[in-house]
Formats: C-alpha cells, sequence, structure tokens
C-alpha cells in the first residue's frame, strides 16, 4: 500500500466511478482527501474521513473561490469528463465545445488556480489528469469530439510537466481501457436497445478487449495513488496507459 500521510488530495468528479474510488484509497492510504462533484449525490456517502464539497469545476470563477479559501493541495486528480458517441460529420457545435468545456476547459480552471499555490508552498506535488486510448494514442469509432478532447489533456499534461518540473511538482496523464464505471453502464443501456438485452450488450463490451473482462475502478485508483505518492517520484510527463492489453 502506498503512502499519502500528511498528503492533501483534491480529487474532482469524485461521486462516482473512478473518482470515487481514487478519493476512497488516497484516503486509506493517509491522504487527507477533498472529494468534489457536481452534485451532493455520491459524495454524500464518502467515508466520514474524507472531506467532500459541491463544486462545478467547468466553472471558472466557482473554481478559482473554491482554491482562494487557503488549502493547498499536495495532489491534483482532475477527474471530471464526458464521453460523446459520433464522427464529426454528426458532432453538433455544442457537443464539441461541450466535450472541451468538461474534459480540457475543467482541467484549466482547476490547475490555473491550483498550481500558483503548490509553487509558493515549495513543497512540490503531483497532478494526474485522466485522458484517455481514445485521443493521440489511438483512433475509435465514433469518438470524434471525446477523442480530441483526450488529446489536448495529454498535451495539456506534457506542458505542465516540462513548465513545472524546476518546481518539483510532477504531471502524468491516465489513458485506461474500457471501465465498468456509471458512464459505461449507460453506454451498455443504449445498446441493450439495439441488441435485446443488457446481458447482450455487456457481454459485447466485455468480448472487445483482449482481457474478455472490463476495467474495475479501484485497479485505476491504484495507479493514481501510485503517482500521488513519493514512490511514484520519478515518473512525470507520461501517458501511462492501463489498458487490457488493448494496445499490446
Amino acid at each position: 500500500m502506498f503512502n499519502l500521510k500528511n498528503k492533501n488530495i483534491f480529487v474532482s468528479a469524485a461521486g462516482a466511478g473512478i473518482g470515487r474510488a481514487v478519493a476512497l484509497l488516497a484516503a486509506e492510504a493517509g491522504a487527507q482527501v477533498t472529494a468534489t462533484d457536481i452534485s451532493n449525490v455520491g459524495l454524500e456517502s464518502l467515508s466520514s474521513n474524507i472531506s467532500t464539497e459541491v463544486l462545478d469545476v467547468t466553472d471558472s470563477t466557482q473554481t478559482e473561490h473554491f482554491f482562494n479559501q487557503g488549502l493547498v493541495f499536495d495532489g491534483i486528480v482532475n477527474m471530471a469528463g464526458w464521453v460523446h458517441h459520433g464522427k464529426v460529420i454528426d458532432t453538433q457545435i455544442f457537443d464539441w465545445h461541450k466535450s472541451f468545456k468538461i474534459n480540457v476547459d475543467s482541467m484549466f480552471y482547476v490547475l490555473s488556480a491550483a498550481l500558483p499555490r503548490m509553487i509558493a508552498s515549495n513543497k512540490g506535488g503531483s497532478i494526474v489528469n485522466m485522458a484517455s486510448l481514445a485521443s493521440s494514442l489511438k483512433g475509435f469509432s465514433q469518438r470524434a469530439a471525446y477523442s480530441s478532447s483526450k488529446a489536448a489533456v495529454i498535451g495539456l499534461t506534457k506542458s505542465i510537466a516540462v513548465d513545472h518540473i524546476k518546481d518539483g511538482i510532477r504531471c502524468n496523464a491516465i489513458c485506461p481501457g474500457t471501465i465498468e464505471t456509471p458512464s459505461l453502464h449507460e453506454r451498455i443501456k443504449t445498446l441493450s436497445k439495439e441488441l435485446g438485452s443488457i446481458e447482450k450488450a455487456r457481454s459485447w463490451f466485455e468480448e472487445r478487449q483482449p482481457m474478455k473482462r472490463l476495467g474495475q475502478p479501484k485497479e485505476i485508483a491504484a495507479l493514481i495513488v501510485y503517482l500521488l505518492s513519493d514512490e511514484g517520484a520519478y515518473a512525470t510527463g507520461q501517458c501511462h496507459i492501463i489498458d487490457g492489453g488493448i494496445m499490446s
């Protein structure tokens, strides 16, 4: 188990899925975790030793106000995300902008507010951004807006890593395969209308994985906690692929 004792960790989109798993595992590793999400749904059932706050990270004013409250974080985990389904020719302008607002702009707002305080503390720190295999790493069908936004996340991650390495601040991206989250459950439900049942839709997702199973949020959270910890101190500026063999 990695040690996050005496570290203050911020996690966005912590009400469900991978964000929730990160908040729980980081707290288990000894961190003081501040878990946020756009609503209190999911946050209210987190452990009592985890601080929670409703925060819309796509709102720059709200995000700046949150970080102006004085707490300096040793770790930032940017988990907010949205998956749009469609080719470029099927993508409406609203969906294109929404993809970037949630997947990229939210990270810009969080990091613009958090980084100056991390730098001033002279303690260094670790930033972990949620990217995807569907990005500059690999093309996937029906993911034009999503992949473009996640490619931008990788670019942002590498820029921060280079710009702040002398400040002792590391920045890495996580690029997972198909993970069993509430978002995936919604996609399974949508596909079930075409295939005839939830079981067939779930099987479709499982069978396309080389390991013939879906990844679990806690498996991704373990990698993120490693990157937040001192054990991960030599890693920065990288896309960490954890995909069950898709890119093999």
